[in-house]
């Protein structure tokens, strides 16, 4: 399959990155993994939107000084993660590691209510997952967007878990 990325300039881009077999390996891997980035930022120029980091992938918007770059940075974030957390690991014939899945998923973001709809996903997703609300699961950027004023501290409780529309992005 030919697979062709889209560069739209000046985008910002949705981005989900699964570990192999969905192993649980990041959140307690956590500080491997915000040095993974932080190497990162350091070879790519980029700002980290809204993110929400699980046990077995995240959800991150991305906008990139370089939108062409941004298949550079999901790259660098597995292998300097891969690299930095020491997780034994094995390489096939085809140099895949068995930490992560060898594609990610990415959407360019096309206006303000698409933006929107996937920071609400973003959030979301400790209640979908793990029925935890988003103020209450550390990893992820909503405590900053409720210092910012963007949510209500209480927003996506669990009364409005089947209540929120259009919120199945997977």
């Amino acid at each position: 399959m030919n697979y062709k990325r889209l560069f739209i300039p000046n985008a910002m881009i949705f981005i989900t990155v699964v570990t192999y077999n969905r192993r649980n390996i990041l959140v307690d891997n956590i500080e491997y993994l915000r040095n993974a980035f932080k190497v990162t930022k350091t070879k790519y120029k980029f700002d980290v939107i809204a993110i929400i980091v699980n046990p077995d992938h995240f959800h991150m918007i991305i906008k990139p000084q370089n939108v062409t770059e941004y298949p550079k940075i999901v790259g660098t974030i597995k292998s300097s993660f891969t690299k930095l957390s020491k997780l034994k690991y094995s390489k096939n014939n085809t140099r895949e590691s068995d930490v992560w899945q060898r594609r990610y998923w990415e959407h360019s973001i096309i206006g303000e209510e698409d933006l929107y709809k996937h920071i609400d996903y973003i959030h979301y997703n400790s209640m979908k997952h793990y029925n935890i609300a988003p103020k209450d699961w550390k990893y992820s950027s909503f405590k900053k967007f409720v210092e910012n004023k963007y949510y209500e501290d209480n927003w996506c409780n669990f009364g409005d878990k089947y209540n929120i529309n259009g919120m199945d992005i997977e």
